[in-house]
């Protein structure tokens, strides 16, 4: 009955009957399970509560720190800063959520932020302070690792540019700068599209469609822009971003300069192209060499039964000598004959002459006439072959570009400078000209600008002959209206070069 009694006697509600339902015992508990150090201290400072936070951050014990200054926190530098916090918690003032340093019983310090509160007793009054210490170690930490990423970022060679899913330019790297000609403050903010050539802003749509579904893009190669207009050959890589939510916010992308790659792979296929360009030549020379002197054969006979002097001996004559130097062209295909007939005196008009003499009938047609002054009393030593070949390069090019009729313009003189002394040759045409942007690949192989109607191989071909015998060969030319033509200086020296460079060993 006593046990009745006294289990009738306990109130089932009256949370005194078990301390751990006093709320002061879950305060407690938050308090000591608190991953951020909580620590009270009276209004002098001294140190009075701390809970297990605040013994592994700063790793002291209770036992060595409850009772002490909370200066022994605070570097002696900074000990002025607890007088101010002291002065503001005596006002009933709280703090929140400054930043500063303390330190470890370990002696390292480490960056926190602190929150502060005023304490007050049942009337109101301050009696001390509550101190929350956030450590900021890892966000430094993680500050630091952006700092690292971002000097990377900075400091690459490529360019690294972000963007939103509008294509609006987000972030600009020193490597984008550098490749592209824009600075930070050109770029941030502004369409991607300005480095996209106007041919190829459809691309920047088919990007950002696979962004928005979360593709990636690598290795992409395409042109871009720069700044002063130029055009540039790019590989670029391009990655969705996302937020924390796993969403497609934005995109990275990283272009790499690949012109000079391009341009070396455009020689390696030229290179292939000349090597078969020459195996077709040397089959096709092998071809008709027979054929050619069949026809030599004839023309002889020809010219032999035509009267000497007379218009049909002339052009036999000329006939003759145009196949022989068709012939020496095929056997110099075939790559094992080798041209072992001496360079021989010639004045540079009479070659001239020759080359006009075979296209008379075509320049009639074409409606060009000719003006030619000639000032080359000097002979000058060269292999006739080679230069007529020049020559009926140089000129029929020309005349290529004049197809409505026009002036063509010859004129030799010689040249008398400090280095050396020579013949100038100038052909000047006042036909449909050459793009400035086509000028400096005039004399590659296998360029031109004649479409179907040309092989590229001309202007070449004439280079390498005029490098070979040791002159120069240059080109100016002009598209503006009513000025529109071009110009081809040549320039042969008298001297011969010690070393013929075309020379191939027997």
């Amino acid at each position: 009955m006593e046990y009745e009694r006294t289990g009738a006697s306990r109130n089932p509600h009256d949370r005194s009957a078990d301390p751990r339902l006093d709320p002061r015992f879950f305060l407690a508990a938050i308090v000591d399970s608190s991953d951020d150090p909580i620590i009270s201290k009276d209004l002098n400072g001294i140190i009075l509560a701390w809970n297990i936070a605040a013994q592994r951050v700063f790793g002291y014990q209770p036992e060595e720190i409850l009772g002490q200054s909370i200066l022994k926190l605070i570097p002696p530098e900074l000990h002025h800063e607890e007088d101010e916090i002291l002065s503001k918690l005596r006002e009933g003032k709280r703090i929140d959520h400054y930043e500063t340093i303390r330190v470890k019983k370990s002696g390292e310090r480490f960056p926190v932020s602190v929150t502060i509160s005023p304490v007050r007793d049942d009337t109101g009054r301050i009696i001390a302070a509550s101190k929350v210490a956030r450590d900021l170690s890892d966000r430094e930490k993680g500050k630091e690792i952006r700092f690292r990423l971002a000097a990377i970022v900075d400091s690459a060679d490529d360019a690294i540019i972000s963007k939103d899913l509008n294509g609006i330019v987000q972030t600009w790297n020193e490597g984008a700068h550098r490749m592209f000609g824009y600075g930070g403050e050109e770029m941030i903010g502004q369409p991607i599209l300005r480095l996209i050539p106007q041919d190829l802003q459809y691309e920047e749509e088919e990007i950002l469609q696979r962004l928005r579904r979360g593709d990636r893009i690598d290795h992409y190669e395409t042109t871009r822009r720069r700044k002063n207009g130029e055009t540039l050959e790019v590989s670029v890589t391009i990655s969705p971003i996302r937020d924390e939510s796993g969403r497609v916010i934005g995109a990275s992308k990283i272009a790499r300069d690949i012109s000079d790659r391009k341009r070396i792979e455009r020689l390696l296929v030229q290179s292939e192209k000349l090597a078969a360009t020459g195996r077709m030549a040397a089959a096709i020379a092998h071809e008709i060499n027979n054929p050619l002197e069949s026809l030599m054969n004839l023309v002889f006979l020809a010219r032999q039964n035509s009267a000497s002097g007379s218009k049909a001996y002339r052009y036999l004559m000329t006939a003759e000598e145009e196949l022989e130097r068709v012939s020496h062209i095929a056997r110099q295909t075939l790559g094992y004959y080798r041209d072992t007939g001496s360079p021989v005196e010639v004045h540079l008009h009479d070659l001239i002459q020759n080359v006009l003499t075979v296209y008379n009938s075509r320049l009639i047609s074409s409606g060009i006439s000719l003006d030619t002054r000639f000032d080359d009393l000097q002979k000058i030593t060269v292999s006739k072959g080679e230069m007529l070949q020049v020559l009926s390069n140089v000129i029929t090019n020309a005349v290529d570009a004049m197809p409505p009729g026009g002036v063509l313009g010859i004129h030799t003189r010689k040249i008398m400078s400090a280095s050396r002394d020579g013949i100038q040759i100038v052909v000047r045409d006042n036909g449909t000209g050459i793009a400035q942007e086509n000028l400096p690949r005039v004399f590659e192989p296998f360029f031109t600008t004649k479409g179907d109607l040309g092989t590229g191989i001309g202007l070449w071909v004439a280079k390498q002959l005029v490098d070979t015998r040791g002159g120069q060969i240059s080109i100016a030319s002009s598209t503006e209206q009513g000025k529109s033509g071009t110009t081809v200086t040549i320039f042969i020296p008298f001297v011969l070069p010690v070393a013929r460079l075309d020379a191939r060993p027997d």
